[in-house]
């Protein structure tokens, strides 16, 4: 193993908190023994580049600062590699840190940790979503959820979360049940109209809304939560339930485990980790083992 860390920096996430948190990440990496780099870029593209010259170079560990954006770049760079992400999560959702148990807006915390495991050679392997080329951790959003984040995202007038509450409402008042076509594991097509269809390799979404609470990182198996056709009423009754996950108990939803999905419907757009994938139709996989992530649980050699 070298002892040259790269750490991969959103100096914009959570509204500057990447760039500060750089700082006691980096001393935290280099009291533990490490050189420290940092990869900036100009944009997503340029640091992604930047991101794998330096996996490719035989870097120690990939370390993302930043938020769930900023980890779903960082996957796009070490999934399929050998190299170890770290996490530091800084941003404003940060669903990716809160799966896997890692500090999250304590910078030297998840600093000292991803050297302890470092110098412990205890990285966990963690399965990934994958969509064509691209690499999700976290949820793959497809529905209600994700035309709010396409609201939310056109309101430039206002910001935070604040924004999405509204996005929320304006949705509600716009509401229609969706029509799905899905095939689970290669099976028969299955015609459905549902309010919300959701891909977990996680198990959180949207900073901790439970949508697929039962889901396990290293199973190799997708939880895929489908809220069914409801009303505007049930929706409200409903939608509350996810930040505690007792949603999945309601007659609306059913679960099913699975390790592809084949989701198709017209108008609608996908989002992964919080990040625009593009419109259905699309097909999703369950990648076993995708990824070694410096994070608690189990542990092997690096």
């Amino acid at each position: 193993m070298t002892s040259e860390i790269t750490l991969f920096v959103n100096p914009t996430a959570g509204s500057g908190r990447g760039a500060h948190a750089a700082q006691p990440a980096a001393s935290a990496l280099r009291d533990a023994g490490f050189s420290v780099r940092t990869v900036l870029g100009e944009d997503a593209d340029d640091a992604l580049r930047r991101a794998r010259r330096a996996v490719a170079d035989g870097t120690g560990a990939l370390v993302a600062v930043g938020g769930d954006g900023m980890m779903s770049l960082a996957l796009q760079a070490v999934a399929g590699t050998r190299t170890p992400l770290g996490i530091v999560a800084v941003g404003t959702g940060n669903d990716f840190a809160r799966a896997l148990g890692t500090p999250i807006r304590d910078p030297s915390a998840a600093g000292r940790l991803a050297a302890e495991l470092l110098k412990g050679g205890a990285a966990r392997e963690i399965d990934l979503g994958r969509v064509g080329e691209r690499w999700f951790g976290s949820v793959l959003a497809s529905g209600f959820d994700s035309r709010v984040n396409d609201r939310g995202n056109r309101m430039r007038w206002v910001g935070g979360r604040f924004k999405y509450d509204l996005a929320i409402l304006a949705e509600l008042a716009a509401f229609r049940p969706i029509p799905y076509r899905i095939r689970l594991d290669g099976g028969p097509v299955r015609e459905i109209e549902a309010t919300l269809i959701a891909v977990g390799n996680g198990s959180t979404y949207g900073g901790g809304m439970r949508i697929c609470a039962d889901a396990v990182m290293d199973d190799g198996l997708f939880d895929v939560t489908v809220v069914g056709n409801c009303s505007r009423t049930t929706l409200l009754k409903v939608f509350p339930r996810v930040y505690r996950g007792t949603h999945l108990d309601h007659p609306a939803v059913t679960v099913h485990r699975v390790s592809s999905i084949e989701l198709a419907a017209t108008g609608v757009t996908a989002y992964a980790d919080g990040e625009q994938l593009g419109a259905l139709p699309l097909t999703a996989h369950c990648v076993p083992g995708a990824v070694r992530v410096l994070a608690p649980g189990p542990s092997g050699g690096i």
